[in-house]
């Protein structure tokens, strides 16, 4: 069967599936729920004794204009929750079924984000082109800045790690070519608060990481500058994430770093940091956006990797206000879509002649 036969069948599924749904609706009314303060779509969804992640897209498709990013509620607003249709009408369950199996056939698998996350289905082709290197910071034996959550430890490479590939679905969706640099052969994209910790991360072509930080650092530069190499004449880009480590009180923005005689990854820095300007003032209006972008050439990885780069640190993991912001998988869900925001503005604003 031809993409073009498999894209028919999908909407005569899909309007099967309407239909029936709309028999459904006039029988039984959809039930409405007031978020409460620490609410997410997944918790809401579960108190209602619902499956989150079945009806997690039919609960942004029903409450999209009273969702903060397509993925915040807002406390004390009232949300629409979806039917269970399963029991009721079966035969919508199983329409709904082919049609989520002919919507991976159209888009495409990749095990790397896990199974519940592993469907890419195409948003667009603005990034057809375009080449990404996406660096999570740490892993392997080392698992980077440490804190304590509720008794728990948390490392820094699981969190920067999550929003990486986050982030890379992100970019395939729009059309890009990614390179995931550091890799986890089992994590996936996880949807708990607490990410476990391990040691298992290798970096590209299952390279063992080495313990000695150097040597791990110089690793990751020679991987990304040989694919560099091997791309020649494409528009290439490098993203590196972090998650900081300061005092307990010190509550930071996400801030950008760029190599100093980088225009291009300045210009990258800059995009990415404009997104997050615009996104504060819109979902946070009373509160100033902090975050800067700036050269940080003393970086190993901003000093010697060839493409246009920036180096991001998503927020301090000691500071309660900011493992809010890594802990949600919501927020992680938000942070790489807007990373991702930013770099579509840096892609379609062209390159700056051809330095860096």
């Amino acid at each position: 069967m031809s993409v073009r036969d498999l894209k028919n069948t999908l909407r005569i599924f899909l309007i099967l599936a309407i239909l029936c749904n709309g028999q459904l609706a006039a029988q039984d009314s959809l039930i409405a729920v007031k978020a409460e303060s620490g609410d997410g779509i997944l918790s809401l969804l579960r108190k209602q004794g619902i499956p989150a992640y079945d009806y997690f897209d039919e609960f942004v498709a029903l409450n999209i204009e009273n969702l903060r990013d397509s993925v915040h509620l807002y406390a004390g607003r009232t949300y629409k929750i979806p039917n269970q249709k399963i029991d009721t009408v079966p035969v919508v369950a199983e329409i709904q079924k082919q049609a989520t199996e002919i919507k991976k056939v159209i888009g495409r698998e990749f095990k790397i984000f896990g199974e519940k996350h592993s469907a890419v289905v195409s948003q667009s082709e603005r990034l057809k082109g375009a080449v990404y290197y996406l660096v999570s910071g740490h892993g392997g034996p080392d698992p980077g800045a440490m804190a304590k959550y509720a008794g728990t430890s948390i490392a820094e490479d699981e969190y920067a790690y999550d929003i990486t590939l986050r982030l890379a679905k992100e970019l395939l969706s729009h059309g890009a070519t990614v390179y995931i640099i550091i890799r986890d052969p089992n994590d996936g994209i996880r949807d708990e608060r607490i990410l476990k910790i391990d040691h298992d991360e290798v970096a590209y072509l299952d390279k063992k990481i080495p313990l000695n930080q150097v040597a791990r650092l110089k690793q990751r530069v020679d991987i990304v500058n040989k694919l560099h190499s091997e791309n020649r004449g494409k528009f290439q880009r490098l993203i590196v994430t972090h998650v900081d480590s300061r005092s307990k009180g010190q509550n930071i923005d996400v801030f950008f770093y760029h190599h100093e005689k980088s225009k291009n990854g300045k210009k990258l820095a800059e995009s990415i940091h404009k997104t997050f300007q615009k996104k504060y003032k819109k979902y946070q209006p009373n509160r100033t956006y902090s975050g800067t972008f700036q050269d940080r050439t003393a970086l190993y990885l901003v000093k010697r990797t060839h493409p246009a780069m920036t180096f991001i640190e998503i927020g301090n993991i000691r500071n309660k206000k900011d493992q809010r912001r890594i802990l949600e998988p919501e927020n992680r869900q938000a942070l790489a879509k807007w990373i991702s925001e930013g770099i579509i503005l840096d892609f379609e604003s062209g390159e700056i002649g051809r330095i860096r």
